[in-house]
């Protein structure tokens, strides 16, 4: 049932026919999970019992390698697929990344995150391999840790267990619950935690992976830190497909954070200066409150022109609507040069001159290129005199 629907998927049929009558291929993890309770996988991921080259080789196409780990990903008809040698992994300390050695299929599924993703199919042929409690959990919709110490070996996987509840509608098995509890999720660099914060922010539902992370353990979150922020759907809808939708998300969770606490939390998690700064700005008020408060089109133009968009949705309201929607495409149709052109004197009152012709455009009391000009000129000439 799993590869013949595995066949259905972009890229399936052609790993089907690569793997061929290869015993040593497995498909595993997500994937089977996905298949078993009727979801779409988002990506391929099979395990190899030996080495990947044989099967590389086959499936054809560029393959990005990470030899540390003895993984591979191929992109295959628009289809990430992911491959691994079957292996188990040790770790020197906890939170450490794993040291890696080769192994049987059935002992790289005891080294899995939860008992759910411990599921392997072999393509060849319809044999089954799975964690004990693996398939009851996946019916039953449960998650699971395989062994008491899985959070102290990776404490990311209080994340990923608090995205499948969120993505999958699963209840976290109370005895995995109290481990997650008691979990240190700052036991790693802080780089990991960001990958798992923004893979949690594209989820369909972030608010909710953060609401299951602060059930597990909240001190995986910042102080001040609000897992379902008011407004959120206004703003998403009014910024809509052209920003960063992920990024305004984590800004309205963190409003309530200290900046100072929020600017060392996003450098910790390894955010780009770009994005750290635009959750900076749309997480303050710095923009909300003259927008909420501009009387006219200019005051709204004025308060929202040097703004992130998301920092103007985050602002929500009449006004940053209408900036969003209409003013922000407001342009003049002169230029400096046209000023100076027509006599005006070099100098920042050119500047000003534009900006006072802007604003009355905005306000709807000039148009045009001629109107926008005689405005204009006439405040330069005035600031000169």
């Amino acid at each position: 049932m799993v590869v013949a629907k595995l066949a259905e998927l972009p890229g399936g049929q052609a790993v089907i026919d690569a793997v061929g009558g290869d015993e040593s291929v497995w498909l595993v993890g997500g994937a089977v999970r996905d298949l078993m309770i009727g979801r779409t996988p988002t990506e391929i991921d099979l395990v190899v019992e030996g080495p990947l080259d044989p099967l590389l080789a086959r499936l054809g196409g560029e393959a990005e390698r990470f030899e540390r780990f003895g993984t591979a990903t191929v992109n295959l008809e628009g289809v990430r697929v992911d491959l691994a040698c079957a292996r188990t992994e040790s770790y020197a300390q906890p939170g450490a990344l794993p040291d890696v050695a080769a192994a049987s299929i059935d002992e790289d599924l005891g080294r899995r995150d939860f008992t759910i993703n411990a599921i392997a199919v072999r393509i060849s042929d319809p044999v089954v391999k799975a964690d004990p409690a693996a398939l009851a959990d996946l019916q039953s919709g449960t998650i699971r840790v395989l062994h008491e110490s899985s959070f102290l070996d990776d404490p990311t996987r209080l994340w990923r267990g608090a995205r499948y509840s969120a993505r999958l509608g699963f209840s976290v098995d109370p005895q995995t619950a109290a481990l997650a509890a008691a979990a240190t999720p700052g036991a790693v660099s802080g780089e990991r935690i960001g990958n798992e914060l923004i893979l949690s922010l594209l989820e369909p539902q972030p608010t909710a992976v953060f609401r299951a992370v602060e059930g597990l353990n909240p001190g995986a979150l910042p102080e001040g830190f609000c897992v379902a922020p008011p407004q959120l759907e206004e703003a998403l809808e009014l910024l809509g497909d052209e920003g960063r939708g992920d990024l305004l998300t984590l800004a309205a969770c963190c409003k309530g954070v200290e900046l100072d606490l929020l600017t060392r939390w996003l450098d910790y998690l390894g955010f780009s200066a770009h994005d750290r700064e635009l959750v900076l700005v749309a997480s303050r008020w710095v923009t909300g409150a003259p927008l909420r408060s501009a009387k006219s089109r200019a005051a709204i133009a004025a308060a929202a022109r040097s703004a992130p968009l998301e920092a103007v949705a985050l602002a929500g309201g009449d006004n940053a609507a209408l900036w969003l929607d209409e003013l922000r495409y407001v342009q003049l149709e002169i230029s400096g040069d046209d000023l100076l052109t027509a006599g005006a004197e070099p100098g920042p009152a050119i500047g000003d001159a534009l900006e006072h012709a802007l604003a009355l455009t905005l306000n709807g009391e000039v148009a045009g290129r001629e109107q926008q000009l005689g405005v204009a000129l006439a405040h330069a000439r005035e600031a000169a005199q």
